[in-house]
């Protein structure tokens, strides 16, 4: 293994690749009682449309998130169980890029690493586990499909994008997941549970060689897959409508704004624009900024108002919402006041605040395991070492930024979803 001191975060990082195309890190915190594995793959809610074996593949939305729950299912019952019995604190995720299991545990992490990797690794599905899934899944997804902040966020990306996958609920639909059988889930960890397309990230008091070996002795030998295709739709910059609009039972209207941002590179440009994209969030709309005092001093909107930058294969996005009595009021807002620092610039002092606190708030996320592992993580499937970030942060100007403002919030790349209150659906115009 390689081992990497990070002097400006205070971290070391060990890193090692196996034959099988596997990459693992290990951050040692030797003076931590509690482990912490993170063992993921770069496969989620968006990959929807891939190849296989020169073969194109459509399945149906929703698949990743289910493939998780169904990976807890051994031969001998459930790794969740196994894994509780040994003082572990298990759990999982799915989002649109990435599904991880992960576990802590302060004793027995050796061989809760080792059950981590075995259940993950060797599928077992039968027909009959899988449909009663489908009803317990089908039941998870009713649930948040009444609740108004899924729905707005749902609606904002389905006005977003046109093509994408990025507008598919990672959870799917109760139509959806009834198509899923246990022949697709197969094929879809044959396609991304492969090593080369996973990452082992080990954070705690641990021996980063000893990792390697566990990791070789339990995972499937042979040479790294070659990366699976995917087809995550093509989109324009336009969005596919400009609002979206429908009525549940909320006490006061609650929108989000959201604006479709040019696609990231990968590599270190894909750190980069995030970092720039992340600053300008703040610099618009985070709680010191002159637009939310304005907007919270005429009551536009209260201290649900935020806002946020992300990405996801091929995609980006930023947005702003809330709770508001005039949400079209506060979409023109923003869209007035990211043109009014575009063609006046920045409040300079403001300016270099906000860049120390946005630093140290990154910087203070390492002091997670959980954030530490979820960062190299991404790093890797996206091209790039997390750890860096202090390097690239540097090289962030007032300049990018504006120029992020520019290109990004525009009226044509802005799609309004609102929820208002009431009971009956609402339409789309």
């Amino acid at each position: 293994m390689n081992k990497t001191i990070y002097n400006r975060i205070g971290e070391t990082v060990w890193r090692g690749t196996l034959p099988n195309g596997l990459p693992i890190c290990v951050v040692p915190k030797e003076h931590h009682a509690k482990s912490y594995a993170f063992f993921a793959t770069r496969y989620g809610g968006m990959d929807t449309r891939f190849c296989l074996g020169g073969k194109w593949l459509d399945t149906p939305a929703g698949i990743a998130h289910y493939l998780e729950h169904k990976m807890f299912d051994t031969k001998e019952g459930n790794a969740l169980q196994e894994l509780a019995k040994n003082g572990a604190e298990p759990n999982a995720f799915t989002s649109n890029a990435i599904t991880a299991y992960y576990f802590d545990s302060t004793e027995h992490f050796e061989e809760n690493l080792r059950i981590l990797l075995s259940f993950v690794s060797i599928p077992y599905f039968t027909k009959e586990s899988v449909a009663k899934e489908q009803g317990i899944i089908g039941q998870e997804i009713r649930m948040i499909e009444d609740n108004p902040e899924w729905q707005v966020y749902t609606r904002m990306m389905q006005a977003l994008y046109k093509t994408s996958t990025a507008r598919t609920s990672v959870a799917g639909t109760v139509e959806s997941i009834s198509h899923i059988t246990a022949e697709t889930l197969y094929d879809c960890h044959k396609a991304f549970y492969t090593p080369s397309n996973m990452m082992l990230c080990v954070v705690g008091n641990v021996e980063p060689q000893r990792i390697m070996d566990i990791a070789y002795e339990v995972l499937p030998q042979g040479r790294p897959e070659p990366a699976v295709p995917r087809d995550y739709g093509t989109e324009e910059a336009g969005v596919a409508a400009a609002r979206t609009e429908r009525e549940m039972e909320v006490a006061m209207p609650m929108f989000l704004g959201g604006f479709k941002c040019t696609p990231p590179q990968e590599g270190e440009a894909s750190l980069r624009t995030q970092l720039v994209g992340d600053l300008a969030c703040d610099l618009l709309l985070g709680p010191s900024s002159p637009l939310y005092r304005r907007l919270y001093e005429q009551q536009l909107i209260n201290d649900s108002f935020g806002g946020a930058f992300e990405m996801m294969p091929g995609t980006a996005y930023l947005y702003a919402g809330g709770d508001s009595r005039d949400p079209e009021a506060v979409a023109q807002a923003v869209l007035e006041e990211s043109d009014r620092l575009v063609r006046k610039g920045l409040d300079q002092a403001y300016y270099q605040r906000l860049r120390r606190a946005s630093f140290g708030t990154t910087l203070r996320a390492l002091n997670s395991f959980e954030n530490i592992a979820l960062s190299l993580t991404e790093g890797q499937f996206r091209g790039f070492d997390a750890c860096r970030f202090p390097e690239v942060f540097d090289t962030v100007t007032e300049d990018d930024v504006l120029a992020f403002l520019r290109e990004n919030l525009t009226e044509e790349r802005c799609a309004l979803s609102v929820i208002r209150p009431g009971q009956e659906e609402g339409s789309q115009a």
